[in-house]
């Protein structure tokens, strides 16, 4: 299978400015996905998008391979992320290249291994399912049998529907939640159906040292403290 790996960082960042070329120990945050991308043997290609010159010009000097520069409209903040793989794709259909598939690896979540992409790579190619998403197990006291929505009468009903609620922890299904750290999706239904998870959506779930996502300064912090851990 011809997989696609993208590494999508844009510039503009307002919670943390130049969040993705920022350096956190020594390396630009760019730089943990990038290695962690090229280390992994299942990817076939593997790319930049971005409409930055900053990020560009260190992605390049990391041999990151850097085919266009990203559109403006599809470069802001409410910009989906569905629009900028699809412009990725289509690039190089133009030039008679086809892929089967899609990695996104996402430079806020940079604690990932080529392992684990290898790994998630696997396991959406056996399951034959037209997306995966690496998830983490929501706890027991987020689970939505344990979760309740207003009603109209502006009392309370449990989220799932149901009239009675499961008395004990141990009786709960395990449920999960996208931790944002890999998607991989068929080119197909990019394109065709318009979505990043189509109708049969397969799941990894992910370490919870990997796990950092960083959008804030109070997550880039954890990241460091992370990092100092590992080191002792």
């Amino acid at each position: 299978m011809r997989i696609l790996g993208i590494i999508p960082a844009r510039g503009g960042s307002k919670s943390i400015p130049k969040k993705n070329i920022k350096i956190l120990q020594g390396k630009p945050l760019i730089q943990y996905t990038v290695e962690a991308a090229k280390s992994a043997k299942k990817l076939t290609s593997l790319i930049l998008s971005s409409d930055d010159e900053a990020i560009i010009e260190v992605a390049k000097k990391l041999n990151l391979e850097v085919p266009f520069v990203r559109p403006k409209h599809l470069a802001e903040d409410k910009s989906p992320t569905l629009g900028v793989i699809q412009h990725a794709l289509k690039f190089y259909e133009e030039q008679n290249i086809y892929f089967d598939a899609v990695c996104l690896l996402q430079v806020t979540s940079p604690f990932k291994t080529g392992k684990f992409i290898d790994e998630a790579i696997e396991k959406f190619i056996e399951s034959n399912c037209d997306a995966l998403v690496s998830v983490q197990k929501v706890p027991d006291e987020y689970n939505p049998h344990w979760t309740f929505k207003k009603d109209e009468k502006d009392n309370l009903e449990l989220s799932t529907g149901e009239k009675e609620i499961i008395a004990r922890r141990q009786d709960l299904p395990e449920v999960y939640h996208r931790d944002g750290l890999i998607y991989i999706t068929k080119a197909s239904v990019l394109l065709e159906q318009n979505s990043l998870y189509g109708s049969k959506l397969a799941y990894i779930k992910s370490p919870s040292d990997y796990t950092i996502n960083i959008d804030t300064l109070e997550d880039w912090n954890k990241a460091e403290a992370f990092l100092n851990s590992n080191k002792a």
